[in-house]
C-alpha cells in the first residue's frame, strides 16, 4: 500500500497559521463554500500523486469531507447504504439513499445526484447480485466520461461482492484511504475556523457537565448533560463513551456505565465528540469528586505526571520534525506504567481522529511509522498515567493547531487547580 502523506502546502490565500485569524473569522455561506471546495482540492490533489483515475467513497465522513453532504453519519458507517464518486478529472456523482435525493439540492460540488444501488445483501437478498452488476455498470460508464490514464480506481469501506466485481470488470482497485487521510491532515484557515467553534461549545458543554459533578449520580447521568448541551448547540453525536470514575479510571477505555460516582474518587472524561459542522472536537479532563476534602496525594502524584506528560509532549512539537524524532524525544513513561499507557502519543483531529498517529518508542518496530509534523496540521497529544497495580488513572488530552512557529492550542480548558497542587514542571 502506498505511504500517507501531507502533500503540505501553504494555505491559498496566503494567510499564515500563526495569526490566528480563524478565531476571528465570521462563518457564513461564503466560508462554508470555500471549505468545501479546499477539501475538494485537496483530496484530488492527493489522487494525482497516487495515480487514482476516481475514488469511490462509502465512508460517511469521507463522502461528507469531499462534497459536503450529511445524510445519516452513524447508520451509514455500518451500512454501505450510499457512496460518491469522486474522478480526477470528470464527474463527481453522490448515489444518495433512495428516499433522500432532496437532501442534495444546493450541494454546489456536485454534478448529479442518483439513487444508490441495493448492494447489501440486507437490502436486496438473493437479487444482491444484480444491483452490483448494475453498481459496476454505473462505473463504467463514469470512467468513460472521464479524462482517465488507466482504471485505477481507488475505494474504501466498500462490500465485499462490489470490490470483487469492480476488480473482475478490470479495475486496478487501490485503498482510497491514502489518498483521502492525506487530503484531511492539512487544514485551510476557513476549516480552523470551523474547527475552532466546534472546540468551543465542546468546552462549554464540559464546564456544564463539571459544574453538574457531585457525588450520588451516575456516570450515565453526568455524561448526559455533556451530550445534552453538545446536542443542543450544534453538535452532533459522540464516537465513544469515554467517562470513568473510582477504579474504572485505570486501565483506561472502560465506558461510562450505571456505576454511582463516590465522594473523593476521580472522574476522567475524553470527549470524542463530533461537534458543530461535522468537526471532531477531543480533549480529555480528570476531575476530583467533592466530599471527602481534598485529592490524597496519590491522586495529586498521579494527576501532576500526567500534566507533565501532557505538557511535555506539546512542547516539542516542531513544524518540520518527523514523527520517529517525536517518537525518540517524547516524555518517557516510568517502569510501572507502560503497560497501561495509552495506545499512542499523538493522532490527526478533524471530521474524525485521523492519520497521522505517532508511536511510542517502544511500540515503533510493531505499529510506527515516519511523516513529519506540517504546519496545518491539527493534532491531538495524548496523556495517560495509571499504575499496573494502581487503583486509578488519569486522562489528559489537549487539540493543539501545528503553525509555521509552532503550536497554537485550540483547547484551552483549564487543569483541575485541586490536583495539580503546583504547576507542572
Amino acid at each position: 500500500m502506498s505511504q500517507i502523506v501531507a502533500l503540505a502546502d501553504a494555505p491559498r490565500d496566503g494567510r499564515s497559521y500563526a495569526d490566528g485569524d480563524f478565531r476571528r473569522q465570521s462563518i457564513d455561506a461564503e466560508l462554508l463554500s470555500r471549505v468545501e471546495r479546499y477539501r475538494l482540492g485537496r483530496l484530488r490533489q492527493q489522487m494525482r500523486h497516487h495515480e487514482m483515475d476516481a475514488v469511490i467513497l462509502f465512508d460517511p465522513i469521507n463522502i461528507r469531507y469531499a462534497c459536503g453532504s450529511r445524510n445519516m453519519q452513524v447508520y451509514s458507517q455500518r451500512n454501505p447504504a450510499r457512496y460518491l464518486y469522486v474522478a480526477l478529472d470528470g464527474p463527481i456523482v453522490l448515489f444518495e439513499f433512495s428516499a433522500c435525493l432532496h437532501l442534495a439540492n444546493g450541494l454546489q460540488l456536485l454534478d448529479e445526484v442518483r439513487p444508490a444501488r441495493a448492494v447489501m445483501p440486507q437490502y436486496s437478498g438473493p437479487r444482491c447480485p444484480q444491483h452490483t452488476a448494475a453498481f459496476v455498470d454505473d462505473m463504467q460508464s463514469l470512467f468513460a466520461r472521464s479524462v482517465t490514464r488507466g482504471k485505477r480506481l481507488g475505494i474504501e469501506s466498500a462490500p465485499t461482492a462490489a470490490v470483487s466485481a469492480l476488480g473482475e470488470a478490470g479495475f486496478e482497485l487501490v485503498d482510497a484511504a491514502v489518498a483521502v487521510e492525506g487530503a484531511k491532515s492539512i487544514k485551510s484557515i476557513d476549516e480552523l475556523s470551523l474547527i475552532h467553534r466546534s472546540v468551543t461549545l465542546t468546552e462549554s458543554a464540559m464546564a456544564r457537565m463539571e459544574a453538574a459533578l457531585r457525588p450520588g449520580m451516575s456516570e450515565n447521568e453526568l455524561w448526559s448533560i455533556f451530550n445534552q448541551h453538545v446536542l443542543a448547540t450544534g453538535g452532533e453525536y459522540a464516537e465513544t463513551r469515554l467517562l470513568a470514575s473510582g477504579a474504572r479510571t485505570n486501565p483506561w477505555f472502560q465506558e461510562c456505565s450505571d456505576k454511582v460516582i463516590a465522594p473523593g474518587e476521580l472522574v476522567a472524561f475524553d470527549t470524542d465528540i463530533v461537534g458543530c459542522f461535522g468537526y471532531y472536537t477531543d480533549f480529555s479532563r480528570t476531575f476530583h469528586v467533592p466530599g471527602r476534602g481534598g485529592p490524597t496525594q496519590e491522586q495529586q502524584r498521579l494527576y501532576r505526571m500526567a500534566a507533565d506528560q501532557l505538557e511535555s509532549n506539546i512542547a516539542l512539537l516542531d513544524p518540520g520534525m518527523s514523527f520517529r524524532e517525536y517518537s525518540r524525544r517524547a516524555w518517557p513513561i516510568p517502569q510501572g506504567y507502560r503497560e497501561n499507557r495509552y495506545l499512542d502519543i499523538v493522532h490527526g483531529c478533524g471530521m474524525t481522529g485521523e492519520w497521522p498517529l505517532i508511536a511510542h518508542d517502544m511500540d515503533w518496530d510493531d505499529v510506527g511509522y515516519d511523516g513529519h509534523i506540517e504546519p496545518g496540521m491539527t493534532l491531538c497529544v495524548e496523556a495517560y498515567i495509571g499504575h499496573r497495580d494502581g487503583s486509578e488513572g488519569v486522562k489528559l488530552e489537549e487539540q493543539v493547531l501545528i503553525t509555521e512557529r509552532g503550536i497554537d492550542r485550540l483547547s484551552t480548558y483549564g487543569y483541575d487547580e485541586t490536583l495539580l497542587g503546583s504547576p507542572a514542571s
